[in-house]
């Protein structure tokens, strides 16, 4: 049995992702949250899903903000974006801050359907039609005008943390995987922010999303 949490502000479409779901997999038990605060209540009540499914464009967050709060409080349970998106970049952004996929909501219920079985499977599932457009944006941009000589002014360790909080892992998983203390990764993070010149750490996530760290970290 899969357990399943919906998080959309528009009720009709919770209604119909419910009916879908219920469909598909008769089985499973859905719930659902009409806001990013009312599904954080929900998650530290019981945080035992095997999905979530979160819309990315909530009227209290801003744009990626949503999956990276809910990815920071709770990395262990896997997200899934259903959104009207369209632009390219943006979608393959949502997989490099954490999401197991991307679902437009202009999709078929079938394709719904099948997309989270696939996910249920272990796959990452991205729409092939998007990934086939090219993107209207001729190159990256970041916001906070990260430079080549700002990242290379980053420790070895410092590279890494960021990396790591690039792909949406919580401090304390950050930690386990580089065997060092929950404080040191925090002490990491606030020289990287400064470093950077980043006020926060959703603004540097955001500007390094598609550094590609190989260059720096590896050579």
């Amino acid at each position: 049995m899969h357990r399943i949490l919906i998080i959309d502000d528009h009720p009709i479409f919770r209604h119909a992702m419910i009916t879908i779901l219920g469909k598909k997999f008769p089985d499973s038990e859905t719930l659902e949250a009409n806001s990013i605060s009312e599904a954080l209540t929900l998650l530290e009540q019981d945080a035992n899903f095997d999905l979530i499914m979160l819309d990315l464009n909530m009227p209290e967050t801003c744009g990626l903000n949503g999956l990276l709060e809910i990815r920071n409080q709770h990395p262990n349970v896997p997200v899934v974006i259903i959104s009207a998106e369209t632009e390219k970049q943006n979608i393959l952004q949502t997989i490099s801050y954490g999401a197991v996929g991307f679902i437009s909501k202009s999709s078929k219920i079938e394709e719904i359907a099948t997309s989270i079985e696939s996910i249920f499977e272990g796959n990452v599932c991205l729409p092939s039609e998007i990934l086939r457009t090219p993107s209207t944006r001729t190159r990256m941009t970041n916001d906070n005008g990260i430079s080549p000589e700002q990242i290379r002014s980053l420790t070895r360790k410092e590279l890494t943390v960021l990396k790591y909080l690039t792909q949406g892992l919580a401090n304390k998983v950050i930690a386990y995987e580089l065997n060092i203390s929950e404080t040191t990764v925090k002490s990491h993070v606030s020289s990287i922010l400064k470093k950077l010149g980043a006020s926060n750490r959703v603004k540097v996530v955001a500007s390094a999303a598609n550094i590609d760290f190989n260059q720096y970290v590896f050579n």
